[in-house]
């Protein structure tokens, strides 16, 4: 009875180890007798017992690592601290178990000589603008390298870059001086776009003026062209009437007289000077005025 237990118990502990449930996202490396034999996938699998051992267990998650800060020296002697995370994660188990004792320490020590690297090949102002290439050419760098461990470098972060106090407050005066520069420009700018805009509307205003003036005179003159023409029109259209009127009977005699009116109205006006009436000695002279009128009224054609 006691012999059957120990055989049960045996057994139990033969299947125990024959049996290897491996969680997801996680691979185990299989050693028989000291040597590499298998990588066990995620589920059940079956081992020889006592021959085949689990010599690491590797988590294929996606793994940050926090990298300690350090000071890096820029290319204008500026000391800076630097504090980044990196993200990787374990694609080849085999090659991570036996490529490097530790691909951790390993990744680490790499991340942080080649950000060394990268950070004294520029100024300080250019680190703060072009923390996009100081990762880029860290990952490069680590990806590289880290085939051989067995690992792919995903990306790299730089969480803080630190410059000296004395370092800060000279940045910090800069930035002062170089906003209360682009407040005095702007100022000038309004100033001098108010004197554009000023003299713009002014000379707008002349020139509206001006258009004014001219529209003015030219309506004034077309009004004075538009009234001689129309007096024109009226005394032609007199005088048409008038030469009418002679032609009739009686009209002749009518013109005689009217003549006859004017010639001693004019004759009249040309006496009187200095209070003085002026006869003609010989009357017959003002009947030979007349007559020289009727004379030229009968000359000019109707």
């Amino acid at each position: 009875m006691e012999f059957a237990l120990v055989i049960l118990v045996l057994a139990i502990i033969f299947v125990a180890k024959s049996v290897k449930v491996v969680p997801q996202q996680n691979a185990w490396v299989l050693e028989r007798l000291g040597k590499y034999h298998a990588t066990l996938t995620p589920g059940l699998n079956v081992v020889l017992p006592f021959v085949d051992v689990v010599g690491y267990k590797h988590s294929l998650k996606e793994i940050a690592l926090d990298v300690p800060s350090q000071v890096c020296i820029t290319k204008d002697n500026t000391q800076l601290q630097v504090d980044g995370i990196l993200y990787f994660q374990v694609t080849d188990p085999m090659r991570a178990s036996y490529g490097a004792s530790n691909y951790v320490v390993a990744i680490t020590q790499l991340a942080q000589t080649t950000l060394r690297s990268v950070v004294g090949r520029m100024e300080l102002d250019k680190t703060f603008e072009e923390r996009a290439v100081i990762n880029t050419a860290v990952v490069n760098a680590l990806d590289e390298a880290a085939l051989n461990w067995g690992v792919k470098v995903l990306r790299y972060e730089i969480k803080d870059l630190t410059p000296p106090v004395e370092i800060l407050r000279s940045m910090q005066a800069q930035i002062t001086a170089e906003r209360e520069k682009r407040a005095l420009i702007a100022a000038s700018e309004g100033r001098r776009q108010e004197q554009i805009n000023i003299a713009t509307g002014e000379r707008e205003a002349f020139i509206a003026r001006s258009e004014g003036e001219k529209q003015a005179e030219i309506n004034k003159a077309q009004g004075e062209a538009a009234a001689i023409t129309a007096v024109a029109d009226a005394t032609a259209d007199a005088i048409r009437k008038i030469a009418a009127a002679i032609q009739q009977p009686g009209g002749q005699d009518a013109v005689n007289l009217k003549v006859a009116e004017k010639a001693v109205e004019a004759y009249a006006q040309l006496a009187q000077k200095n209070n003085t009436m002026i006869v003609p000695g010989n009357m017959s002279e003002v009947s030979a005025l007349i007559g020289t009128a009727m004379t030229l009224m009968k000359r000019t054609p109707s």
